[in-house]
């Protein structure tokens, strides 16, 4: 009984059934995290999608910001319709909303205490434990999951607010935590999102660091595996791991093997640019 966690697919069919392969993933034993962006970009989001949810009990899939843009798109928030996006196969097929529906319960952030590992698309603010970051994922799960999915999406994007507080509220609220467990790459020491940073650590403006590298994370104890940096690539330290290899763009895709007392083992599959975008 194996259990991996798998870096962003984002429409990469073929290269994820080859990646299954080569490590030799059995349905029936063995289990696969999902770090979101299951879809968007590459050619077979659908395909992808359909395949993950056939899984049940056998997949654990967290929602990346991807994910998120295909439910507002589901819901006709046309305002930020992305043009390169490859979501219009899922948004035209005939299970769609059973895809949509499925999708839309897939938690934000995910807690094994059997391996002690979390798994999330984004980051995590310096201020936030691991029982916060659970219960504001949790409350962001009801929200999409529940009646206010349709507004929720109508008013999701943007940068703000860029600092937590618990007196944060309404939609306020739930966009920072969205932006952290989605989009998070860099913060301040203060803990202010900086989420136009995206490049390799080094490449960003002064005063901003990763968000794993902060010296006061009160996360700084648990074991995080998370995706979304693409440029950053395969990492470990700092009691994370970052598995989005940039399939998408010709890198590769990562299978993590989680063990509660070993360090986790990747394997990497080389995606010789099969997936890559026009």
């Amino acid at each position: 009984m194996a259990t991996y966690a798998i870096g962003d697919v984002q429409g990469c069919y073929a290269d994820l059934q080859r990646l299954l392969d080569k490590i030799k993933f059995d349905p029936t034993d063995d289990t696969l995290w999902f770090v979101g962006d299951l879809v968007n970009r590459g050619p077979h989001s659908l395909e992808v999608l359909r395949f993950v949810k056939g899984l049940g009990s056998a997949a654990v899939t967290v929602l990346g910001n991807h994910d998120l843009h295909l439910l507002a798109i589901s819901q006709d928030n046309s305002k930020h319709k992305d043009k390169a996006h490859t979501l219009d196969a899922i948004l035209a097929a005939d299970d769609r909303e059973e895809l949509i529906d499925w999708l839309r319960r897939c938690p934000l952030m995910y807690h094994d205490t059997r391996l002690n590992f979390s798994m999330l698309h984004g980051g995590l603010p310096p201020q936030w434990d691991l029982p916060t970051a659970l219960a504001l994922a949790q409350e962001l799960h009801e929200v999409l999951a529940g009646p206010g999915f349709h507004d929720f999406c109508q008013q999701m994007y943007g940068n703000k607010p860029c600092l937590w507080s618990t007196d944060l509220q309404g939609m306020d609220r739930l966009r920072f935590i969205t932006n952290c467990l989605t989009r998070l790459r860099y913060c301040d020491k203060q803990g202010r999102l900086a989420l136009k940073e995206k490049g390799v650590p080094g490449s960003q403006e002064k005063g901003y660091l990763p968000w794993y590298e902060h010296p006061h994370r009160a996360s700084r104890s648990e074991r995080i595996v998370f995706g979304h940096w693409s440029t950053l690539g395969y990492h470990t330290g700092d009691n994370v791991w970052s598995i989005d290899t940039g399939c998408l763009w010709g890198g590769s895709l990562t299978a993590l093997r989680l063990r509660k007392k070993k360090s986790p083992k990747p394997t990497h599959l080389v995606c010789p640019g099969a997936c890559k975008p026009d």
